[in-house]
């Protein structure tokens, strides 16, 4: 209830400073309605970026390099939920990223690595 009084006002002070500044009713009105979806609709997580960053140092870029025993990801026959399971605990020496990503985020890495697939 708060957080919805604290958008309201935040919603209105860009309207009216939209107004201030020369745009149109209609203007205002649009980029209001662009702020307020902005700010509810979560963005989908980037999967690839993700795995760039937190696991290409075992898998490499292609899921191919198997550093510290990590499996090639285009031979895997894992489901999406068990690559869920998998990123989020960990395997063996593999860091579990249930503490460190969201499960959004996690979701998105292994939809991802179902891509290297042949």
């Amino acid at each position: 209830m708060i957080m919805s009084n604290i958008f309201s006002r935040l919603l209105w002070g860009i309207l009216l400073f939209s107004m201030a500044c020369g745009l149109t009713d209609e203007e205002a009105a649009r980029r209001a309605a662009v702020a307020k979806q902005t700010d509810t609709t979560k963005a989908t997580p980037d999967g690839m970026a993700i795995f760039r960053q937190k696991c290409v140092l075992c898998h490499g870029s292609d899921g191919t390099l198997g550093i510290n025993g990590a499996k090639d990801l285009r031979q895997s026959i894992l489901t999406l939920e068990e690559r869920i399971n998998i990123i989020t605990n960990g395997k063996k020496l593999m860091t579990p990223f249930g503490t460190i990503l969201s499960p959004e985020e996690i979701q998105a890495v292994a939809e991802y690595t179902q891509t290297f697939k042949k």
